[in-house]
C-alpha cells in the first residue's frame, strides 16, 4: 500500500473521530473544489477549505461520511468512494435518500494534499475520470 493511500485513509479516520480540521496533511495553498451539486465552486487555502467544509456540515444534523472504497489511480491521485448521511436542519430531508453515493478525489504531492475535488454524484466522478464502477 502506498504512502498516498495511507495518508488519505488517515484523513478519513480522523473525520470518523470528529476531527475535521486539516493538519499536517494539507498543503497551505490547498485547492478545495466542489465539482457539482447545489453549491459548486472552488476555494483556496486552509481557511477556504475549512469554511467550505463548515458550511456543508452546518446544514446537516448527524452528518457522517462512510468510506466504501479507496482507489489509488496513479502516483498522485487517490479516489475515495463515499456514502454520506445526515438530516437537513431546515428541510428535515435525509441525505441518504437524496443521493446514492459521492466521491472525493485527492491530489497528493510530496506527502501533502494539494487539491481535493468533491463530487456529490459518484457516477459523475467516475465518468469524469473515465472509470466505471
Amino acid at each position: 500500500m502506498s504512502e498516498n493511500l495511507d495518508l488519505v485513509r488517515s484523513i478519513f479516520a480522523a473525520g470518523e473521530r470528529g476531527d475535521y480540521a486539516p493538519s499536517e496533511w494539507a498543503h497551505p495553498e490547498i485547492e478545495f473544489v466542489v465539482a457539482e451539486g447545489p453549491s459548486p465552486g472552488s476555494r483556496t487555502g486552509l481557511t477556504g477549505m475549512q469554511a467550505s467544509l463548515r458550511d456543508w456540515r452546518d446544514t446537516w444534523e448527524e452528518f457522517r461520511i462512510e468510506v466504501d472504497e479507496c482507489r489509488e489511480l496513479d502516483d498522485e491521485r487517490v479516489l475515495v468512494l463515499v456514502r454520506r448521511s445526515g438530516r437537513g436542519k431546515a428541510s428535515g430531508l435525509e441525505l441518504a435518500q437524496m443521493q446514492t453515493g459521492g466521491a472525493n478525489l485527492f491530489y497528493v504531492r510530496d506527502g501533502k494534499v494539494v487539491r481535493i475535488v468533491g463530487y456529490h454524484d459518484r457516477d459523475r466522478a467516475l465518468a469524469d475520470l473515465g472509470l466505471e464502477e
